[in-house]
């Protein structure tokens, strides 16, 4: 069962590159990378073709994930076709995606922190204009959030008794 997954935020240099890179790395780990196809893109059209912000490299550097080679791109009206989900990175970004999206397009649109309801965390902060212990926090919520998202695409349901199924025998004499 293949699933094609993209990660939105605002610009697509900071959160959203960070949790493609990090479901890939995850997805890796498991050898379960060729069940997704995964991207990432922004609102935005600031940083078409950038390269992930420095600081967002860095912290994903020190967790031993390359994102240098990702660059930005603009969420299009393609994309609610091609892709199974659309995650947000916050409500503002679930919101602008939801008017975005066609009509049939927006049950796919979801908050990436919705897969780690434990944290009780709702949104991941845009670190952009804060200091780099900013973006060490981001990797913690976006690697919560997509364990529990691989989890969820992953797992399968318990079989169901079925008419198929024969019961058992009686245990009477």
């Amino acid at each position: 069962m293949h699933k094609s997954i993209l990660f939105v935020c605002l610009g697509n240099i900071c959160r959203s590159p960070i949790a493609e890179g990090m479901f890939r790395h995850i997805a890796a780990q498991r050898n379960l990378l060729d069940q997704f196809t995964i991207d990432s893109a922004g609102l935005g059209s600031w940083h078409i073709g950038h390269p992930p912000d420095e600081r967002a490299q860095t912290a994903m550097r020190m967790r031993g994930i390359d994102i240098s080679g990702l660059r930005g791109r603009r969420i299009t009206p393609a994309d609610f076709e091609k892709f199974d989900l659309i995650l947000a990175m916050d409500r503002a970004n679930r919101d602008a995606l939801l008017k975005f999206a066609p009509k049939d397009g927006r049950d796919k649109v979801r908050l990436l922190m919705d897969y780690a309801p434990n944290l009780c965390v709702h949104e991941i902060p845009d670190p952009f204009f804060g200091k780099n212990n900013g973006f060490a926090y981001v990797c913690e919520l976006v690697d919560a959030a997509c364990r529990g998202l691989l989890v969820s695409l992953t797992v399968r349901p318990p079989l169901q008794a079925t008419s198929m199924v024969r019961p058992l025998a009686s245990l009477k004499g």
